[in-house]
């Protein structure tokens, strides 16, 4: 998955050596990593991680201590960002080749940040989304934040079709009746950052 149909060669991010599809040089990395805020020792969950750029940059941002999850169906990149991950000595990286859709291979209450790139758009939500958040819920600490980076539902000459872009409001509509709520709003330029918590209870 990771940032599946984002790129078609043309528009920002195009080139630049990348190992498959990724937004991630869509926008100013700076700006993604601000957004997330990471601290040393947090555990990172990048579901749909594609070619894996957003969990290597995140690695460096948790440390030694800290963990960071890629997750990705797309077996052939889950095997090269492995590969990426020991030549770098990022040993904090666990690669994960599973469908994001379904049980998630983590334990409960173990992630600070899960970050989904790209990804929503591509995921049947009428029928899949209790699993999908269910499971984010389930592995999130209590803490713990869901950001979901997605393209502006503009029209481009690149990137996916307007017709599947999600606006904000339509992730928050998805989202909130799996407990959680809107945090802050990040403009990224071509995309947005948009990040939740889980609802407290009274």
């Amino acid at each position: 998955m990771g940032a599946m149909g984002i790129s078609n060669g043309h528009g920002p991010g195009a080139g630049h050596g990348r190992r498959g599809p990724s937004s991630f040089w869509m926008q100013d990395e700076e700006a993604v990593f601000r957004e997330l805020n990471l601290q040393d020792g947090n555990c990172f969950l990048d579901l749909g991680c594609g070619p894996g750029e957003y969990s290597m940059r995140a690695a460096a941002c948790v440390g030694n201590a800290g963990r960071v999850y890629a997750v990705d169906k797309w077996g052939r990149a889950i095997e090269e960002l492995s590969s990426r991950a020991r030549e770098e000595g990022l040993t904090s990286i666990q690669t994960i080749n599973a469908d994001i859709t379904g049980p998630l291979p983590i334990p409960d209450r173990d992630v600070d940040v899960c970050l989904m790139a790209t990804v929503l758009h591509i995921i049947r939500l009428s029928d899949q989304r209790k699993t999908l958040f269910e499971e984010i819920r389930r592995v999130l600490k209590p803490a713990g934040r869901l950001a979901v980076i997605e393209c502006k539902k503009e029209e481009w000459n690149f990137g996916p079709p307007v017709h599947i872009r999600l606006a904000p409001e339509e992730i928050e509509s998805f989202v909130e009746e799996f407990g959680f709520i809107r945090q802050s709003y990040g403009d990224l330029g071509y995309n947005y950052i948009i990040q939740f918590v889980v609802m407290k209870k009274d």
